[in-house]
């Protein structure tokens, strides 16, 4: 990693930083989303469900990815954001790689959850080295290209682990060592990562508020506040954190952690997934032990979340919308394949290559028919996103209740 830098740099710089930092967020989505493409060989080979399946790919990741990302963003505020996503990449990239060595779905499980705790770093980084090597005129526009990793990534998860499991599985349709298609999957997706996160490593750190001249002092103890973040969100270490705001704090806390815990048991058992609702209960008390301690340490920040609706409305409709999102994400090729019969390969060029295409476009006209509207209407932009909730709902359920193909591809646009 190269020092910090308060110069200004050249437009060759930025788009190579730019550039790097698309790549890293093509990896984050193809080991993110690569599961999808393995299921079925998965479950056959690990015994796994699919709650199994679910819990792997949405509930492991998601909830350690956000808990953990709430102190990494903390820690991407003080630290060297340079060296904190290529350690990060490095750590995913290395558990996506291991998640082929897996011989069981609990080894499976923690190397998920590992590549969830490495990803966390990613967008705090990118976001902040973004915002502070393009000027506020051209930012957006990095932003957006930024974003197009998470849609080419997605389709290139699929495309690549079809073509990947068909070449092995022809070659070796037995396996080779042992090692069957899913596995070595897992290791070309994953390996790669560790060169790129060398290439990062060599970006030059720049000074925060480079690009709108107001220059800002590194933090002097970036640590000590991620742990203060750390112990605030991030369970079981939450209790530390309670504990130190006095023992009528921590029993508040006690009394929240068995109350979820008790609640994610019952509906647990009712719905025979109890290790799914449990991961569940900890992402839920870990939101109840961040907010009790964001209100002791910073009252008036507190107040501006949970006490404007709009804020927390609108943080619900992105959970929802996110939740269901990655649903239909995952689960499009596992259904086209064991549902409708259709080949890995074309289905996964298909749905993937269309994912692709669908998010660049809506990414690219999303934004400015949102302005557009804006000028004609002060509700224009909420209407933009009421229209991006509604629209793919028809579209879903056609999807997922025809017996065609073609048509069932057609709707996953």
């Amino acid at each position: 990693m190269k020092s910090l830098t308060a110069e200004q740099p050249s437009d060759s710089y930025r788009r190579r930083v730019l550039t790097l930092l698309v790549l890293v967020y093509m990896l984050n989505f193809i080991d993110r989303q690569i599961i999808s493409v393995l299921a079925l060989d998965l479950k056959r080979d690990l015994g796994l469900s699919d709650a199994d399946l679910g819990f792997l790919y949405g509930t492991a990741f998601g909830v350690f990815y956000a808990v953990f990302g709430v102190a990494m963003g903390r820690l991407a505020d003080g630290w060297n954001r340079v060296r904190m996503i290529s350690i990060g990449l490095s750590v995913w990239s290395l558990m996506t790689a291991l998640s082929g060595l897996s011989r069981t779905g609990v080894q499976l499980g923690a190397a998920r959850v590992g590549v969830g705790i490495g990803e966390a770093t990613a967008s705090p980084c990118a976001y902040s080295l973004i915002s502070d090597y393009f000027p506020r005129e051209r930012r957006a526009t990095a932003l957006g290209i930024y974003a197009t990793g998470t849609y080419i990534g997605t389709g290139m998860s699929l495309f690549l682990g079809a073509v990947i499991l068909r070449t092995w599985n022809q070659a070796f349709p037995t396996g080779w060592h042992g090692l069957v298609g899913w596995q070595v999957a897992f290791f070309i997706v994953g390996l790669p990562g560790l060169v790129l996160a060398l290439a990062v490593s060599r970006l030059r750190e720049p000074v925060r508020g480079l690009s709108d001249g107001l220059l800002t002092p590194p933090a002097k103890h970036p640590f000590r506040d991620f742990l203060d973040e750390f112990v605030s969100v991030v369970p079981p270490f939450t209790l530390i954190g309670a504990a130190r705001a006095g023992a009528p704090t921590l029993a508040v806390n006690l009394a929240a952690a068995a109350l979820l815990g008790f609640a994610a048991y019952v509906i647990g058992q009712a719905s025979g997934n109890v290790l799914q609702w449990a991961a569940i209960g900890v992402g839920f008390y870990a939101v109840f032990s961040w907010a009790s301690a964001l209100r002791r340490r910073d009252l008036p920040a507190f107040k501006l979340i949970w006490e404007t609706p709009a804020f927390v409305l609108v943080v619900l409709a992105f959970g929802i919308s996110a939740a269901l999102n990655y649903a239909v994400a995952f689960w499009g090729l596992p259904y086209a394949e064991s549902m409708l019969h259709a080949d890995k390969a074309t289905a996964s060029l298909l749905i993937g290559g269309g994912s692709a295409a669908g998010g660049l476009l809506g990414l690219t006209i999303g934004g400015r028919v949102a302005d557009r509207l804006r000028r004609t209407n002060p509700a224009g932009r909420v209407l933009a996103i009421l229209f991006g909730f509604v629209a793919p709902v028809i579209p879903i359920l056609i999807a997922f209740t025809t017996g065609n193909t073609t048509l069932f591809c057609l709707m996953y646009l």
